[in-house]
């Protein structure tokens, strides 16, 4: 069944069907959530939030609209609402990633040293995101890690696709910039060009 179908017989009465399209969007929901979480280092609220999520989606569910968004779409906009709804409530609060519990689990695969680095370097990323204006990182996590079009993100956003192209633009040369001084290899940096290629 479509997301339509399921959206058309709930409306009908048969809210049992709405597990289904829960069961077909919290993975991605939640994530989203995580990522949008991380500045604040508030991801320990990601579940709660994705649940509030889902509830405020099934109860406005009789006024959403084809016509105006799909499905994924609007339920992303609710998420998002919820998540900067929240962040305005903790702004004073934060966790630290200490205390949050979740600290990396290292792979019995790669040496030790690999995986810290590896480890630094997904940090510094993340760390580089989370900087970002709150616009350009929902942008880019919609784009780099929901693999979204530039319309579905255009709609839960609010922009226009040439405005979520600048912010993705914008974004991604911030991030660039912030990872510079980390990775760049002074070694190279002699050779005429290299950094050219």
């Amino acid at each position: 069944m479509t997301d339509s179908q399921i959206i058309r017989e709930i409306k009908e009465g048969n809210v049992e069907l709405y597990a289904e399209l829960m069961r077909r969007y919290q993975r991605k929901i939640i994530a989203f959530i995580f990522h949008m979480l991380k500045s604040a280092q508030l991801e320990l609220l990601a579940e709660d939030l994705c649940s509030e999520t889902f509830y405020k989606a099934f109860r406005s569910l009789n006024s959403f609209r084809e016509v105006d968004a799909s499905f994924s779409t609007w339920l992303y906009t609710i998420a998002r609402n919820t998540v900067l709804s929240e962040l305005r409530k903790q702004k004073a609060s934060s966790v630290s990633l200490d205390e949050s519990g979740l600290m990396p689990i290292a792979s019995t695969d790669i040496a030790p040293e690999q995986e810290v680095l590896r480890s630094e370097k997904v940090n510094l990323v993340r760390e580089a995101i989370n900087n970002l204006p709150e616009k350009q990182r929902s942008a880019l996590i919609l784009r780099e890690y929901d693999q979204m079009d530039y319309q579905e993100i255009a709609n839960i956003l609010g922009q226009t696709v040439s405005s979520v192209k600048s912010l993705l633009f914008r974004a991604r040369a911030s991030v660039k910039n912030q990872l510079e001084p980390y990775f760049a290899e002074p070694m190279y940096e002699e050779y005429e060009g290299m950094n050219s290629r």
